[in-house]
């Protein structure tokens, strides 16, 4: 038993939260199971819910997500993206160096080997002939990003129907 996701009335992610509350949510008629955990009861009646989704359209505001070394990793899938080596020690290394005017923002890091980031240097990755295997983007949405890293540890694919992007 663990967390649960909550989908809006148009079935769009709305928030991660713990079984109980989902279980209340239920009970109050706020909210329906969509998906439930086959392992857990609470009754005879009724399974552990894993994702629900409000009876009710909420609003809510969008919320960039920050950008740090860890959601740079995630995003890039712990993967250097000039040559493509997993794991290892991988470093952040700005597309356009910042001692060239290149900021710290999404769509300017990228995730780079040790061996990449040093051969790159203070170029770009067309002067270093190095290209990108993906153009570095903003990830979709912060609850979207999160419930992706939970699907792909493998503790929440049941979710994976219901996330988009990541």
């Amino acid at each position: 038993m663990g967390q649960v996701l909550v989908l809006n009335a148009s079935y769009e992610p709305l928030n991660i939260t713990t079984w109980r509350r989902a279980t209340v949510m239920m009970l109050k008629g706020k909210a329906e199971s969509l998906e439930h955990d086959p392992h857990h009861r609470l009754r005879a009646d009724l399974h552990v819910p894993t994702v629900i989704r409000l009876r009710q359209f909420v609003h809510v505001p969008f919320r960039q997500l920050t950008l740090t070394r860890r959601n740079l990793f995630q995003r890039d899938n712990h993967c250097c993206q000039y040559c493509g080596a997993h794991g290892g020690q991988l470093s952040i290394d700005h597309v356009l160096p910042r001692s060239r005017g290149g900021a710290d923002t999404w769509e300017n890091v990228t995730t780079a080997c040790l061996r990449c980031n040093v051969r790159k240097g203070n170029r770009t990755p067309q002067e270093a002939n190095m290209p990108l295997r993906r153009k570095p983007h903003r990830p979709a949405g912060h609850l979207s990003f999160e419930a992706r890293r939970q699907i792909d540890s493998g503790r929440r694919a049941d979710w994976a129907k219901y996330v988009i992007g990541g």
